[in-house]
């Protein structure tokens, strides 16, 4: 799941076809596979998620997967905001509550969205749980690059769930190869200022 989600994240849909089968003969379900696809879409943008949506189905429907899958939400438009906000205090802590209505004015919309969107829409779904789910948007974020004020909040993150150093350095180690030294090495600087900031 996390060489899917850094292929994702590094734009190598080749490398993500061939990689795709691998993963599900390697016990990656259907459902995990396609939710790693959604989740993405609020840390890269739905321009260049919208070939490996692509890719997935075709990789599935060539299994013999039948399309679509089960649904996995479990928000809707009228809770998303509140349910939002909640995944991101159980993940980042009780300061997070409020987070929506936080900052500029001017700005504080994006703020909503993101609580309602990024965190409503996509985290509060089944198929993934939130150690899951946080590993993967680490993936995303480490292997996209230029991201690393929130490669190092999702590495704090991570470990507040249960997702430690020794965890995150493992992924970034098996993510290596697929997107190279310098991106790997930024990760790992950002999960030791993580860890460091846990521990004060």
């Amino acid at each position: 799941m996390a060489i899917l989600a850094a292929l994702i994240g590094s734009q190598s849909i080749d490398e993500y076809k061939a990689m795709l089968p691998a993963a599900l003969n390697f016990g990656v379900t259907p459902v995990e596979a396609k939710e790693i696809v959604y989740q993405t879409v609020a840390y890269l943008g739905i321009g260049r998620v919208f070939p490996f949506l692509h890719a997935v189905n075709e990789i599935l429907t060539a299994r013999g997967v039948s399309l679509p899958l089960e649904g996995q939400a479990t928000t809707t438009t009228e809770n998303r905001l509140e349910k939002g906000e909640q995944a991101q205090v159980d993940i980042f802590g009780e300061e997070m509550r409020g987070f929506a209505r936080s900052g500029p004015e001017e700005t504080r919309h994006i703020n909503q969205w993101l609580a309602a969107n990024c965190f409503g829409d996509y985290y509060t779904r089944g198929g993934l749980d939130y150690q899951q789910r946080e590993m993967i948007t680490f993936c995303f974020l480490m292997a996209q690059g230029g991201c690393e004020p929130q490669l190092t909040s999702h590495a704090a993150a991570n470990m507040k769930i249960g997702n430690d150093q020794s965890f995150l350095i493992k992924i970034v180690s098996q993510c290596l190869p697929f997107i190279g030294y310098p991106r790997s090495l930024n990760a790992l600087r950002c999960v030791s200022e993580a860890a460091r900031q846990q521990e004060k």
